[in-house]
């Protein structure tokens, strides 16, 4: 049985910094690409950052770039992200997903394990 566990989130002033960590079982740690994705009240799932199986590839979509950094430790079979100079618009749950096919893609659909996420509340 799958799983992956979040941790991490919080409330924090904007300009502050988190980091997130994902802790899986039940499968093949490191033949799986792994992302984080967020959702905010009342908007859909958005695509974060997403890193590769193999080459340590990564994406990440637009809004946080330079600020934010995914990582991974297939050693610990933890994902990562750090997040720094946090905005009031990073507000979101925050989730961990696993993907078999190995590519940092940014659907969230090829993702096919998903933890039940963690709250990240940035104030103004």
């Amino acid at each position: 049985q799958v799983q992956l566990v979040e941790s991490g989130g919080g409330l924090v002033q904007a300009g502050g910094s988190l980091r997130l960590s994902c802790a899986a079982s039940g499968l093949t740690f490191s033949r799986y690409a792994l992302a984080w994705f967020r959702q905010a009240p009342d908007k859909e799932r958005e695509f974060v950052a997403a890193i590769a199986s193999i080459g340590g590839g990564t994406n990440y979509v637009d809004s946080v770039k330079g600020r934010f950094t995914i990582s991974r430790d297939n050693a610990k079979r933890s994902l990562f992200l750090q997040m720094n100079s946090l905005k009031p618009e990073d507000t979101a749950k925050y989730y961990c997903a696993a993907s078999s096919y190995g590519v940092a893609a940014t659907t969230p659909s090829m993702y096919a394990y998903w933890g039940q996420g963690t709250q990240v509340t940035v104030s103004s």
